[in-house]
């Protein structure tokens, strides 16, 4: 065999492995969707969908059953935008000075010890927030339940810091040169060329960042699960205990909850639930992500 047909299976090769590499992931992926959403049929042949997604209350486990989804819902994004609140301004803000004012040998330093944060176990910031965040809550508010949600709102905005700061400095960093020269030329401060150049330049990796961030809090279980509680409430009260879709997925999961029962298919209608919200988050911010490239490419 000669080297060009030895180079030509080699490249066939490569390429059918690439292709089985890309086909096993969309099959992975169908295949979840299908579990998800054939027990999810299952369930809503047993539950209304009205009741499903408008009653306010959530009670699977117990002798007269309610399955009112609006609870874990509220909890879910309550934790999401009290972490968005902690970590969005500061993650930006964090982004600007590493790629704007730290000098080269701070920012070798500061990048790595804040990615470090997102390598620590989740269970230890659920563990954190339930031994330092919410005493410290409760000589502010004694009344304070335990476990609340401004303790794991808390930990799980530190938690994403990293994600907004590393990724949003990525995008300023990727900012070209002639810009910020630009507006130098012009007069600008360092802060305005900041704020006003390369802040809007890089709006697209900065929105991206924020996405993703706010997709693992809504996904985030274990400190959420210890932080946050166990108990279904309906409430707006960021000092009460609420339990969000992943921790009631952890509370199910771990009980003796037998197969086929409509308990162990709660299980599937929350997780098509988290899955939808999630899908329908990303499909926002492909979209926003289209209109921030268009305007400045």
């Amino acid at each position: 065999m000669g080297f060009r047909a030895r180079r030509n299976l080699q490249e066939k090769a490569i390429g059918f492995f690439l292709f089985a590499c890309a086909a096993l992931s969309t099959l992975v992926t169908v295949g979840i969707v299908f579990v998800l959403l054939s027990e999810t049929l299952s369930f809503f042949r047993e539950v209304s969908i009205v009741e499903f997604l408008t009653h306010t209350r959530w009670e699977p486990m117990f002798q007269e059953k309610h399955f009112g989804i609006l609870p874990l819902a509220a909890g879910s994004i309550q934790i999401a935008a009290g972490a968005a609140v902690i970590a969005l301004p500061a993650g930006l803000l964090t982004a600007v000075f590493l790629s704007e004012y730290a000098p080269r040998p701070l920012r070798a330093w500061l990048k790595p010890i804040l990615e470090i944060l997102a390598g620590i176990p989740t269970v230890v910031y659920g563990y954190f927030a339930l031994t330092f965040v919410t005493p410290l809550l409760r000589v502010f508010f004694p009344e304070t339940d335990i476990f609340n949600a401004a303790s794991a709102s808390i930990v799980v905005g530190i938690m994403i810091i990293p994600t907004v700061s590393s990724l949003s400095e990525d995008a300023l960093r990727a900012v070209p040169e002639a810009l910020r020269e630009g507006a130098y030329g012009l007069g600008a401060t360092k802060l305005e060329v900041s704020t006003r150049v390369v802040v809007p330049a890089a709006l697209s990796g900065i929105v991206a960042s924020f996405i993703l961030a706010i997709s693992r809090a809504i996904g985030e279980t274990m400190a959420v699960t210890i932080a946050a509680g166990a108990r279904p409430n309906l409430t707006w009260n960021p000092l009460e205990s609420i339990q969000t879709m992943t921790a009631y997925i952890v509370q199910a999961s771990l009980g003796d909850t037998p197969h086929g029962t409509v308990v162990y298919k709660t299980l599937f209608a929350v997780g098509m639930t988290l899955f939808v919200i999630t899908l329908v988050m990303n499909v926002l911010s492909q979209w926003v992500l289209a209109r921030f490239r268009e305007e400045y490419e």
